[in-house]
C-alpha cells in the first residue's frame, strides 16, 4: 500500500493518469529515476508512493479489508 503524505500525491496521481491513461505509472517511474538520479530522495521516494497509488487505482476490485 502507498504512503502519502497530502494530498497533492492523489492530485499528482490523477493528473498523470489524466496526461498519459494506462502509461502513467511509466512516467512516474521515470520520474522518480530522474530524482534518484539528480541526488534528491525526497522526490524519488515521493514518485515512488504515487507510482504505486496508480497502480492501486487502476484495479477493477478492492484490495485489502472492506468495512
Amino acid at each position: 500500500m502507498p504512503y502519502l503524505t497530502d494530498s497533492a500525491d492523489v492530485r499528482d496521481a490523477a493528473e498523470l493518469i489524466e496526461l498519459f491513461g494506462d502509461d502513467a505509472g511509466i512516467e512516474a517511474a521515470a520520474r522518480a529515476d530522474a530524482s534518484r538520479n539528480l541526488g534528491n530522495h525526497l522526490h524519488f521516494c515521493r514518485w515512488r508512493q504515487i507510482e504505486r497509488l496508480i497502480l492501486l487505482l487502476a484495479q477493477d476490485r478492492a484490495l485489502g479489508t472492506r468495512h
